[in-house]
């Protein structure tokens, strides 16, 4: 449990350890920039999901604009909105969803153990995962939302699969199964870390 430290303590800290200790806020600025970028997440929710409503309505212009999202390369476009095109402007909503999650776990959980404590403690929204959130713990759930992002983009592809050549399927279906391995190593690393851990402490 973290006990803050007396004013002689801190005083005995050398200057060029506190300025190195106060560096941290440097990253500051890319926490904010993750937080605009999330705006821009948003913004391009909103406008897939009010072409997808207004096309479902009968607007010409917002269903060119879903073809022209949803279209894969040397496929034929539709002409209409039919289920197909509907579950690709979906998956791509979700993914957007997923995407924002991430930046969520990355601002949250990245300015929590690396810059400063947000004495969320008593908070009635806080985040379950954010009560014991370390560098290990958000590594394992980056890596986890890093492969449902994965598995939405392959899910899109092969719901397009006569469009792409077989080359292309084995390859995105490869990098999906590094991406499985690599959230099993990281979790299997931090496994036994924390074995090792408790028993030292035993």
């Amino acid at each position: 449990m973290y006990e803050p430290q007396s004013p002689a303590a801190a005083r005995k800290r050398s200057a060029l350890a506190n300025f190195m200790f106060a560096s941290r806020w440097l990253q500051l600025p890319l926490y904010l920039g993750l937080i605009l970028a999330q705006c821009v997440y948003v913004y391009h929710f909103w406008v897939e999901l009010v072409d997808l409503v207004m096309a479902a309505m009968g607007s010409q212009a917002a269903l060119e604009h879903i073809i022209a999202a949803v279209a894969v390369p040397d496929a034929p476009a539709p002409t209409k909105l039919n289920e197909t095109t509907i579950m690709l402007v979906v998956l791509g909503l979700i993914d957007v969803v997923m995407i924002s999650n991430l930046l969520i776990m990355v601002i949250v959980g990245g300015y929590e153990t690396f810059v400063s404590r947000m004495h969320l403690e008593d908070h009635p929204d806080q985040p379950e995962w954010l009560s014991h959130v370390n560098a290990s713990v958000l590594k394992t759930k980056l890596a986890m939302a890093i492969i449902g992002i994965s598995s939405i983009h392959l899910l899109k592809t092969f719901i397009n699969a006569g469009a792409y050549e077989a080359k292309t399927l084995i390859a995105q279906t490869g990098i999906h199964v590094v991406f499985l391995l690599s959230a099993m190593a990281i979790a299997y690393t931090d496994r036994i870390m924390s074995n090792t851990g408790n028993s030292k402490q035993h």
